[in-house]
């Protein structure tokens, strides 16, 4: 059963002169689960991700290295960016560049139609920009520089000098939609998430809005503006247009009806442009606005948010070289309440490995299987009369199924994750209480042995389909040790609580630790 219609989700597109760190694989985790939850549960689903490949930030780090822009982005995408989607186990379903020509062209369109509507006009500007941010800064974001940048203005994301910019540009007109965004908010309160972000994207709106500077005519590295091949257009336009040409906006209405609009997952520190600029765009050209936009929180290390410059980034190899793709995930999902900040630290991961992977799931798996294959020859035995206890776990099962796609629906992860594991810690009371090891020691008891080590091997097949979007290896493993019939991506998650699927007469294997013990590092 499907809920109809497309689930279109895409991560921030990202900008690859910063090497990838743990929060640019949070994100894309976060996504990658969701999308793999809406596509095993049978929704035409599309992810999205990718790399914002223009601007000046780029162009001064070619210049830098002493290669062109394009060599420059090449390498990074190449060498940084598609390997992160492997080391996590991303399985988009697109990724986009934009200086991929189908981006550069459909953009031109785009663009085009605004100037042509009348939402453009030329004017010339003078303020305070951050290269970093690729952005024109707000009062609310300028502050007094201080140790070598006393006396100068700064950015207070970057912590570093700000230029004064003057020059000729073309403005988009986003002061005349400011009414239209404080109605879409009220009107669907739930297109901005969490509430936190709401309150602040409406309090910046009814705050008053400006026309917006599209254009740059200081540097070339852009995608020219089609009227006027002496400007290339502001790179944050550029970048948000490519949640809509990736998915055919210009040249494939086909592909653009069936997916458009998408939901977007961004950092806080993006969430104005994507909930803001974004919308007004997409109404000027008389397109529908996105379905909604997700704000997560930071991942700070050291109570400070990531930043390669300040030697706090770390990247994801670091993690998964020791603890694999599956920790990674697992614990950036649900240790975090997603849309808040959260803290990382190597002592938590790995208390947190071992107790809930480790010996909680992993140990639950083994010992199961273990059982099945030392009291029934490896053969799944058939369920007896089901006692109260039995129910207790199939009720635990189909409890958690429905409160987890709730709350994937819902954009959350983590209280998805918290909802199935009550099945991981319903099953290891329910075999400690049985005590199957013994029971084994008495023939006349061979009836209710039988009952306990299905329950536990049926509960262990929801918890593979369950956890599948979250862990894909792991439970990829556990599945074949099962002997559990089909692919386990093509098992539908929401009929994962329904009670009897694993089939008696199934024969297990043999299963390694899932989450082996690790040495310490870092």
């Amino acid at each position: 059963m499907t809920s109809g219609g497309s689930f279109y989700i895409t991560t921030p597109i990202y900008y690859p002169s910063d090497l990838p760190h743990i929060g640019h694989g949070y994100t894309s985790v976060a996504v990658d689960t969701l999308a793999r939850w809406h596509r095993q549960s049978g929704d035409d689903t599309w992810m999205l991700t990718g790399t914002d490949e223009h601007g000046q930030k780029m162009l001064r780090a070619a210049t830098a290295n002493g290669v062109t822009p394009q060599e420059w982005v090449d390498k990074l995408v190449e060498e940084s960016w598609f390997p992160l989607l492997k080391t996590l186990d991303v399985a988009n379903d697109d990724f986009i560049r934009t200086t991929q020509p189908r981006h550069e062209e459909r953009v031109k369109t785009f663009v085009q139609a605004l100037y042509d509507s009348g939402y453009i006009y030329a004017g010339e500007y003078e303020a305070l920009y951050c290269v970093g941010c690729e952005e024109f800064k707000p009062e609310a974001e300028i502050v007094d520089g201080t140790g070598p940048f006393e006396g100068l203005k700064v950015c207070a994301i970057h912590s570093k000098p700000l230029e004064l910019l003057q020059e000729k540009n073309y403005f988009f007109k986003l002061s005349e939609f400011q009414d239209r965004l404080l109605e879409l908010y009220k009107t669907q309160p739930d297109f901005v998430r969490p509430d936190s972000a709401r309150n602040e994207v409406v309090s910046f709106v009814r705050s008053g809005l400006k026309d917006l500077s599209i254009s740059r005519s200081a540097f070339d590295w852009g995608i020219r503006v089609p009227w006027d091949d002496s400007h290339v257009i502001y790179v944050w336009v550029d970048a948000l247009l490519n949640y809509a040409t990736a998915v055919g906006y210009g040249d494939d209405p086909e592909q653009f009806e069936r997916r458009w609009p998408a939901y977007h997952v961004v950092g806080k520190d993006i969430l104005r442009f994507h909930a803001v600029i974004w919308p007004a765009m997409l109404m000027a050209a008389g397109l529908e606005v996105p379905k909604g936009i997700f704000a997560h929180g930071w991942l700070l290390v050291g109570g400070e948010k990531m930043s390669k410059s300040k030697l706090t980034g770390i990247a994801p190899t670091e993690i998964t070289d020791v603890f694999g793709s599956d920790a990674y995930r697992f614990y950036f999902l649900s240790a975090i309440a997603f849309g808040q900040d959260g803290s990382f630290s190597w002592e938590d991961l790995s208390a947190r490995y071992q107790a809930e992977l480790a010996n909680g799931f992993g140990n639950l798996a083994s010992r199961t299987v273990a059982m099945i294959g030392r009291y029934f020859d490896g053969v799944v035995p058939a369920a007896g009369e089901a006692a109260e206890i039995d129910l207790r776990v199939q009720r635990t099962v189909a409890d958690a199924a429905t409160a987890a796609d709730a709350a994937m629906t819902a954009f959350r992860p983590d209280e998805a994750i918290a909802a199935i594991w009550t099945i991981v810690d319903e099953l290891n009371g329910y075999i400690t209480e049985n005590e199957p090891w013994a029971l084994a020691k008495d023939e006349d008891k061979r009836e209710r042995l039988s009952t306990v080590l299905y329950t536990a091997a049926e509960g262990l097949r929801a918890l593979a389909v369950l956890l599948s979007p979250v862990m894909p290896q792991s439970t990829a493993t556990l599945w074949g040790a099962l002997g559990a019939p089909g692919e386990l991506t093509a098992q539908p998650l929401r009929d994962a609580g329904t009670w009897g699927q694993l089939p008696a007469g199934s024969r297990v294997g043999t299963l390694a630790p899932l989450f082996p013990r690790v040495e310490q590092t870092a």
